[in-house]
């Protein structure tokens, strides 16, 4: 009998190794095809089977099923990272396996087509515009007013995002988008959207069921990197139930409704406004399960594979993740604390990105994240001093890089800076 295997396209660092570890616990041979293998370190620690294959082309991952095929009995397709999934979909349809609608996921991914679809629902949003030149980007601004937010309209974990104070921020960030340094997805096109001021809330969801919904915290402007965030977000009964209507006419109006789906809202003084949908699991999968007892990746490969899905909460806390932020660029010098971060009772994960000697360089997006602490609790206060209790002991010092007219003067002792989250 041929072994059932789990095929998944690429992956992500976050939920990556939670796919692969759930899947082994449903007894599948987890096998990833990767543009790049090297690039998710995890699979080499987990010794996980790894093929290198043009992800971008459909026809070779195709061939390259086909030939899996022949050894093994593939029970699923499917990935945790956004900007495959459409072609996940693909292959889940040539293969007639169960998978999300291609059509669906490719709309969705387009901001710009899929804040259309959400206009035509009636779906509350920011002021939006679409922009594929400097002009338009100005003038698109000034429709709206300042401050905007621009970011690519095909894009995922905050890439290329800026929030628009000024003019002068605003022509700087377009010139950076336009001017070569920025890698684009696609054709290049600028979403220029009012700046939605409010609390901000992610919801997730698998099928057309809201599993919870988290408050979310970012670092500082003008970049959108999160900072914390925490289940169950301290919503009213009303307010949950707003959040959970305005998210299923997401999902009608893009189709989606199969599998997992993360929906992020502003909650503004008209209620709750849609930033943006994403057609996977967010990156804080554990919090859902620690906070409720859902198994968010379990869940969704059962229904991958055929089963079904159970989604009944188990218990009720409240767990809540603090990732660690470099305030300066430079060569990490040391980082310190995290066993001792992790021996704190109501800790249930410490993670570090980062190594010595690594060069530090901020981007503004999610790629500047050196770790992360997660805390659960039966309450929001006592979850919330865990966390901090065990993030102050984690420290680390940052050498920022000399100045261009410091690289002659290397005589001058350099005291390199300390830093705590």
């Amino acid at each position: 009998m041929k072994r059932r295997a789990l095929i998944m396209i690429d992956g992500t660092s976050s939920n990556g190794p939670l796919y692969i570890q759930a899947a082994q616990r449903l007894g599948l041979h987890p096998i990833i095809l990767s543009a790049d293998p090297a690039r998710n370190d995890y699979l080499a620690t987990e010794g996980i089977e790894a093929i290198r294959v043009d992800t971008d082309n459909l026809d070779t991952l195709i061939y390259e099923c086909s030939r899996l095929r022949a050894t093994y009995d593939i029970a699923g397709i499917t990935s945790a990272a956004e900007e495959v999934y459409a072609t996940v979909g693909k292959l889940c349809r040539h293969f007639d396996l169960p998978g999300p609608n291609p059509t669906s996921i490719e709309r969705c991914c387009d901001k710009f087509v899929q804040r259309q679809l959400l206009a035509e629902a009636g779906v509350p949003m920011p002021a939006y515009r679409l922009a594929t030149n400097a002009m338009d980007v100005e003038s698109s601004a000034a429709e709206i007013g300042l401050p905007v937010v621009l970011k690519p309209a095909v894009g995922y974990g905050s890439i290329g995002v800026r929030l628009c104070s000024s003019v002068d921020e605003l022509t700087e960030h377009t010139t950076y988008l336009l001017g070569g340094k920025h890698k684009w997805l696609a054709s290049p096109r600028i979403l220029v959207e009012e700046f939605a001021q409010g609390p901000y809330y992610g919801a997730s969801f698998m099928g057309n069921e809201v599993i919870g919904v988290a408050a979310v915290d970012f670092g500082h402007p003008p970049y959108f990197v999160g900072r914390e965030c925490i289940h169950p977000a301290p919503l009213t009964d009303d307010e949950y139930k707003r959040i959970a209507d305005v998210s299923l006419s997401c999902l009608r109006a893009l189709g989606l409704g199969w599998g997992p789906t993360n929906i992020q809202f502003r909650w503004t003084r008209r209620g709750p406004v849609v930033i943006e949908v994403n057609p996977r699991i967010a990156g804080g999968s554990q919090l859902v399960q620690l906070a409720y007892g859902v198994d968010l990746v379990t869940e969704h490969i059962k229904l991958v594979i055929g089963d079904k899905c159970d989604l009944r909460r188990r218990h009720s806390e409240t767990a809540a993740a603090r990732y660690l932020l470099p305030d300066r660029d430079g060569i990490l010098d040391w980082i310190d604390g995290d066993s001792r971060a992790a021996a704190v009772s109501g800790v249930a994960e410490v993670k570090l990105y980062v190594e010595p000697r690594m060069p530090i360089v901020r981007k503004g997006d999610h790629r500047d994240t050196i770790g992360q602490v997660i805390a659960v609790s039966p309450s929001r206060a006592q979850t919330t001093a865990i966390l901090q209790r065990a993030v102050d002991l984690i420290c680390w010092s940052i050498t920022p890089f000399p100045a261009l007219g410091e690289l002659e003067q290397s005589a001058s002792p350099h005291v390199p800076g300390r830093r705590r989250t």
